[in-house]
């Protein structure tokens, strides 16, 4: 008797696009690294965004940690997860590259102006949405005051 056969685990198909599989590396990501991401690549999108905070890092007044890149990503999570989550409903693919394609769809149909990377990070983040939450509660749970200068810098940033 044979094992069954799990989709999710199949070869990619040559004609699946390279986003796709960048995607899959994606969602094997811990929640830290996809928020870090998300923020990241909020800034990577737009130019100027980039040139306000090379300004601000040239005046030391803004950090690109990874703490600080976690805190811009739990900021655009807050602000666009409830527009993913009113988008439409599409049917389970039941392959993890058909459900990446679904959720890129669904990011695209509900929040404008994301380039690629946000995207891609945002689409990564709603597949995993249940461990992105628990990470966004948990680092409300644990910062500090001393926390708030440092996103309160971000925010302007990375403010829409």
């Amino acid at each position: 008797m044979s094992e069954p056969y799990d989709s999710r685990f199949t070869l990619p198909s040559v004609d699946d696009a390279p986003s796709t599989e960048a995607g899959v590396i994606l969602m094997g990501l811990d929640a830290e690294r996809l928020l870090a991401g998300v923020g990241l690549a909020r800034l990577a999108d737009e130019p100027a965004l980039v040139a306000l905070a090379v300004d601000q890092a040239r005046h030391d007044a803004l950090d690109l940690g990874t703490e600080a890149l976690v805190e811009a990503g739990i900021l655009r999570w807050r602000a666009v997860r409830p527009l993913i989550e009113a988008g439409p409903e599409m049917a389970s693919a039941g392959s993890l590259r058909r459900e990446w394609e679904h959720a890129t769809a669904r990011v695209i149909a509900t929040v404008t102006g994301l380039g690629p990377a946000s995207v891609s990070c945002l689409a990564a983040c709603w597949l995993r949405r249940d461990d992105i939450d628990d990470a966004v509660r948990f680092a409300s749970d644990r910062r500090s005051p001393e926390q708030e200068s440092a996103q309160d810098v971000l925010s302007r940033v990375f403010a829409d």
